[in-house]
């Protein structure tokens, strides 16, 4: 059963994993740290000056994404305290965007949608998160970038900034939505996702 307090919501927030969950977890591409690990709760360092090792970890970020059919993903989930994300545009089929540092330096509308996340497997919630933002940072080579986002892509780039300071999804969703999915092929009754105390 998965508790989450409502006044504990926000970094102080407490989940207890179902044993199939904690199962299913296991079996999961292992570069990718799983909640509980403290790198996810902690502000990930700046990247000064893009280097060999910054092509390393951004090639092991995206073979991550990859195996976990993932549209993006920080640094920091693949256990790396630095700040750079990476990510597919839904509406373009782009290849990955690649920011380092990046910033959101603008941001206007609402939306709200189902969120999930490659570091809590199979757990989904409701987040309301801007309609669009500008974003600014560096790409690979450090050379400034800014970018326009809206929808899905304004979502996803937002999730992953958030990682970045130590932020998980669980710390906006709307604690009523919070439920576990688990996959069609897998037969196990789940208490809900969220209890009172």
């Amino acid at each position: 059963m998965i508790t989450l307090k409502a006044q504990a919501l926000g970094q102080g927030a407490r989940i207890e994993l179902p044993d199939i969950i904690q199962e299913l977890w296991q079996a999961r591409y292992p570069d990718i740290v799983r909640l509980g690990h403290p790198v996810l709760r902690q502000a990930a360092r700046p990247i000064l000056r893009p280097d060999a090792d910054t092509r390393r970890l951004v090639d092991r970020m995206k073979a991550a994404m990859r195996a976990e059919r993932g549209i993006g993903l920080a640094a920091p989930q693949v256990g790396v305290d630095r700040r750079a994300i990476i990510y597919i545009s839904p509406e373009e089929h782009s290849p990955v965007h690649v920011l380092l540092n990046p910033r959101i330096v603008s941001a206007k509308g609402e939306q709200t949608a189902v969120e999930g996340c490659l570091s809590l497997p199979y757990l989904y919630g409701e987040v309301t998160r801007a309609y669009e933002v500008i974003v600014k940072g560096l790409d690979m080579l450090g050379r400034p970038v800014k970018r326009r986002a809206a929808d899905l892509e304004a979502r996803v780039i937002q999730h992953e900034i958030d990682h970045l300071d130590g932020v998980l999804f669980i710390d906006r969703a709307d604690p009523e939505t919070l439920h576990w999915e688990l996959p069609e092929a897998v037969e196990a009754p789940l208490e809900p996702a969220l209890s009172a105390e």
